[in-house]
């Protein structure tokens, strides 16, 4: 079990490391001005494979997860109900990636209608949901 959960946690971190770099390329593609084409299109390179590396990491974490929840009982019975409010929040994460993955699409078609202070804004979401997990798992509030 232990080898599960080393795995786990490195996949989990990775896949945040890469949440939290792909929104700061979206701040710098929304500064972009539309002459510097060599800049967006470099740009546009570096998110797409940020965000296909991200979405490669995201699948281990998530099964390696589910194996310690459904394979080893882990969360499970009663008295678990901070099991319950992870799972809110690993699904919380799963929409944040695919969220970025639907903005990364609009960069790409040139329909991007956010400045870069929004996607500021945004980048910190990843921060708050990776804290509501750690906290949730190591505390144990509920």
């Amino acid at each position: 079990m232990l080898w599960v959960k080393s795995l786990h946690i490195v996949f989990v971190a990775s896949w945040f490391a890469g949440l939290f770099y792909l929104p700061r390329l979206f701040v710098n593609l929304a500064q972009v001005p539309p002459e510097s084409v060599a800049e967006r299109a470099r740009l546009l390179l570096m998110a797409r494979k940020l965000f296909r590396f991200t979405t490669l990491l995201a699948v281990p974490a998530v099964a390696l997860g589910a194996w310690l929840w459904l394979g080893y009982g882990i969360g499970r019975g009663p008295g678990n109900g901070w099991m319950h409010a992870k799972l809110a929040v690993v699904v919380l994460v799963i929409g944040y990636h695919h969220g970025c993955g639907v903005l990364l699409r609009k960069f790409v078609a040139g329909d991007n209608l956010r400045g870069h202070v929004w996607y500021r804004w945004f980048n910190e979401i990843p921060v708050l949901l990776l804290l509501a997990a750690v906290i949730l798992v190591v505390v144990k509030p509920f």
